[in-house]
């Protein structure tokens, strides 16, 4: 009688949630872009862009890797809105089976405390320290991933740039082996669970975000009235709140140039996420406390 080793146990696949979260501006809405390889969440340079939990899907032959990209966890403003957006990254963290923590790197602080301190413990973690390529003295990156070792078990601690690709690999590949065992959850070809109609507002506030960032960072919104698909042909119609109308003449520009500019990209965008042709109808109104009316804010998907 010979003796044989058993054989090894096949490698199975492996689906699961993961949701990315961190304080305002550390880069999460990047982060997901390029594990998507594709732009599914906005981003700009201005803190706290993201408002809805946007997901993105990546599909490998291995697993199936659902992830949430979170609002950034506010500790100082209060508005219904931003209530709203700390819900959200609560419930979120709620319902995954891992979590990315996104931590600026060499920049760490009671924000960012903050955020680690809603993770439940329970829940696996990965520390990706984002950024490394604004460090000029990269001996200063091991003493710090070191001290930020010793804030709780983390099943991994990886140094990434979003902006630039490096260590997305390895984060997927760390990521991937914390989730349970089993089939896909989306058909292969999806790279995200939002609505056309959510990604068509997302946009166009990114661009509002991106060319009048620094006169209106935070007091506007986007309401999509209607949206309809012909044939091939997406009709969308849409509303830009503002909280004054001195901000609606900043917002349309002079002889209308500035909404002009941000309806325009914002349609080239949706063109190439949607994949067709897109008629795009944008105009502005005045909507005082917008941020507090809570019934508004349900209506925009915020669950205020």
């Amino acid at each position: 009688m010979s003796l044989r080793a058993a054989p090894e146990r096949a490698a199975q696949h492996r689906a699961g949630y993961v949701a990315i979260v961190g304080r305002p501006n550390v880069g999460k809405s990047t982060l997901l872009n390029r594990l998507v390889g594709q732009k599914v969440s906005i981003v700009s340079r201005k803190p706290q862009t993201t408002r809805l939990p946007i997901s993105g899907i990546v599909t490998r032959g291995d697993a199936q890797l659902v992830f949430v990209d979170t609002p950034g966890y506010q500790t100082e403003h209060r508005s219904t809105l931003n209530k709203a957006m700390n819900r959200s990254v609560v419930a979120a963290l709620q319902e995954v089976d891992a979590v990315i923590w996104v931590v600026e790197a060499l920049q760490f602080d009671r924000r960012d405390r903050s955020v680690g301190e809603l993770v439940p413990q329970a829940v696996p973690v990965v520390l990706a320290v984002n950024k490394i390529d604004r460090i000029r003295d990269r001996k200063l990156l091991l003493p710090f991933l070191e001290t930020l070792s010793r804030l709780r078990e983390f099943a991994a601690l990886v140094p990434v740039s979003a902006a630039r690709g490096a260590q997305i690999e390895e984060l997927l590949a760390v990521v991937g082996r914390l989730l349970p065992e089993g089939p896909v959850l989306f058909d292969a070809d999806e790279i995200t669970t939002v609505s056309e109609r959510v990604l068509a507002a997302e946009l166009l506030r990114e661009k509002l975000f991106n060319l009048l960032g620094d006169e209106l960072p935070y007091s506007t919104a986007v309401e999509i009235e209607h949206f309809g698909l012909e044939g091939g042909l997406r009709r969308i119609s849409a509303v830009i709140l503002v909280e004054k109308e001195g901000h609606k003449g900043i917002v349309i520009g002079q002889g209308g140039g500035h909404l002009k500019t941000i309806a325009t990209r914002a349609r080239v965008d949706m063109e190439r996420l949607f994949g067709g042709k897109v008629f795009l109808e944008t105009r502005v109104k005045v909507r005082k406390g917008w941020a507090d009316d809570a019934a508004l804010l349900n209506r925009l998907g915020y669950r205020a």
